[in-house]
């Protein structure tokens, strides 16, 4: 009698084993599942702070400007860094002017460090042809006007072209560079920029010096 009930045992427990390691390795799967969920759910937070954001990646992306259709004396405004950036084609007599007026100014050679060092020139630029400014006034971020033709004399006797900035009066030649006995303290900011080729300028990074 009590070997039957033992064998009955073991052949209960024989035909449940197949149900039970089923069961067991479902358990271990979901396990394993769940655990690699929490994993990539703790990662991707991690991940995600080493890459920049769209938008950080928006503000500080250089940006490529063809020059080829810029008639001279024409002003052209175009946006880097959530800041309007002029570039102006200076035709030679604008150029001829710069020499002009230098006892006018605060900062006639652009001693103070707020530009790249190719701006330390009467050009402040890369090509005397091309003026490239931030065209926001160093006083209170007010953005100055492009008078020219003679509209400038107006703001400074004798100097006919030029940038004047209404809210309180501030003005600059066109190099950029301030004139005295105005509320701006220094001249108008030179951003980073290189040439690609003779028509194509990219601001917000200078080229690599060898």
């Amino acid at each position: 009698m009590s070997n039957v009930s033992i064998d009955a045992k073991e052949s209960a427990h024989n035909d449940n084993q197949p149900e039970n390691n089923t069961r067991r390795r479902f358990l271990t799967v979901a396990t394993c599942v769940v655990g690699g969920v929490g994993v990539v759910g703790a990662a991707v937070p991690f991940v995600a702070s080493w890459n920049p954001s769209a938008k950080a990646k928006a503000a500080g992306a250089d940006i490529e400007v063809d020059i080829s259709q810029i008639e001279p004396g024409q002003l052209i405004r175009v946006m880097w860094r959530s800041k309007p950036v002029w570039i102006v084609r200076r035709p030679p007599a604008m150029l001829d002017e710069l020499a002009k007026h230098e006892d006018k100014l605060k900062d006639p050679n652009s001693e103070a460090e707020q530009q790249p060092t190719f701006a330390k020139n009467r050009y402040r630029s890369l090509k005397e042809e091309y003026l490239i400014l931030v065209g926001i006034c160093t006083h209170l971020g007010c953005s100055p006007q492009y008078k020219k033709e003679g509209a400038f004399e107006e703001a400074v006797e004798g100097v006919p072209d030029g940038f004047f900035c209404p809210c309180h009066g501030s003005k600059f030649d066109m190099a950029g560079r301030v004139f005295e006995s105005v509320p701006a303290p220094l001249n108008l900011v030179v951003p980073p920029y290189q040439y690609v080729d003779d028509t194509t300028v990219i601001i917000g990074s200078e080229a690599e010096v060898a």
